[in-house]
């Protein structure tokens, strides 16, 4: 581990080899921050239990969504710091990396929020974002007993999901 003068902060995790390696998480929130599904593929450590988790990773949303709203320099109207924006309205971002995982995002103008969390090396998954909204979409909504705002709990969704997340390089 080097601070100064390397290009090494702390070591990166392999590339992945296998098919399904690629994906860790992934989180489907609803516009009231409700997380209505959690699937993990491979994630080897958990430091917190569930609701701390999805309380955490929807406030980093929050917070991102709002922060670049609020540096957004084409925007004259940048609105308040922490006022939640319309999907689709101001700046937003789609993805960020560290050294260790890369985490992918979406919002539908319905305000579900989809987070896909991969190894550093993936590219951009916004196609790939958007398929699995059509997979929400086909699976979930269009369920007649499902009710909105409820977690997931479609055992074709979850299948579908899994085999295209696998898929994923």
């Amino acid at each position: 581990m080097q601070f100064f003068g390397g290009s090494e902060i702390s070591p990166s995790p392999p590339v992945p080899t296998a098919s399904g390696n690629n994906a860790h998480m992934m989180y489907v929130f609803n516009r009231n921050g409700v997380c209505l599904l959690y699937k993990e593929w491979n994630r080897p450590l958990h430091t917190l239990n569930p609701q701390q988790d999805h309380k955490l990773m929807f406030g980093l949303l929050f917070s991102l969504k709002s922060l670049t709203a609020k540096m957004d320099p084409i925007n004259a109207d940048k609105g308040n710091l922490g006022v939640p924006q319309l999907p689709g309205q101001g700046c937003s971002f789609h993805s960020f990396r560290t050294n260790t995982y890369k985490l992918s995002f979406m919002e539908t103008p319905s305000g579900i929020k989809i987070i896909l969390v991969t190894h550093p090396k993936t590219g951009d998954l916004r196609e790939s974002l958007k398929y699995i909204y059509g997979l929400y979409v086909e699976y979930v909504v269009k369920n007649p007993i499902y009710t909105p705002g409820s977690p997931i709990k479609s055992e074709m969704f979850n299948t579908a999901l899994d085999q295209y997340v696998r898929s994923i390089s």
